[in-house]
């Protein structure tokens, strides 16, 4: 099975990195989209190693880009296999990069939007050890009717999502919040006044903060 690979940027410190934090682009896009938020963040998180893999296939409706799994299937379902799918693809990926770091999962943030924050969440409560951070733009929970059993992990969470989101409605947000209590992962979220499908400043300045705490 081939890793993932996508651009990065190195700590903005000098020295080795303390901490890894992965971020998983939406469908469509790939990894060169989310890599521009490791600057916004670097000086919150000086120490971090920041890495944004490509998703592993070309894109249903966007030949130019990529998804992590289809959405031509829309059944809880298909949506389900093709996350699974991603996320042995998305561990091995993980894996790779804390040991070549010489990194625990501790010292792991897990940051997706929209379709990448779906694999965000849907990989971080199944990795075997719990990641120091979960967050979460524009995204949905998958696979909530098996949550409960699938549950390995309870890493801190925050989801962000804009009111005005007509591609993700913010309805996801709460839908998702509503079933992580049931399963016994209670998450903190905050809901962008007049936000489309997107990440503004207050989003980008919470989710710095909620790292940075995480991985101090």
């Amino acid at each position: 099975m081939a890793l993932l690979s996508g651009p990065s940027v190195p700590p903005a410190r000098q020295g080795c990195a303390r901490s890894l934090v992965v971020l998983l682009h939406g469908w469509g896009a790939n990894g060169d989209d989310l890599i521009g938020l490791a600057p916004a963040w670097a000086r919150a998180l000086p120490d971090a190693h920041f890495v944004s893999p490509h998703g592993p296939d070309r894109c249903d409706q966007n030949p130019m880009g990529l998804q992590w799994f289809s959405f031509l299937d829309a059944s809880p379902r298909a949506l389900l296999a093709g996350a699974e799918r991603a996320r042995g693809l998305i561990d091995a990926f993980l894996d790779a990069e804390l040991a070549r770091l010489g990194l625990g999962d501790d010292r792991l943030a897990l940051v997706g939007f929209s379709q990448g924050a779906m694999m965000a969440l849907h990989v971080g409560l199944r990795r075997a050890r719990a990641c120091a951070a979960v967050l979460g733009y524009s995204g949905a929970l998958i696979g909530a009717e098996t949550l409960a059993d699938a549950v390995r992990a309870h890493p801190p969470i925050l989801l962000i999502h804009g009111d005005a989101d007509q591609v993700v409605p913010v309805s996801s947000l709460h839908e998702a919040l509503g079933d992580l209590v049931e399963a016994g992962v209670p998450a903190e979220f905050h809901v962008a006044r007049g936000i489309g499908h997107g990440i503004d400043e207050e989003g980008l300045e919470l989710g710095g903060s909620f790292l940075a705490a995480n991985l101090r």
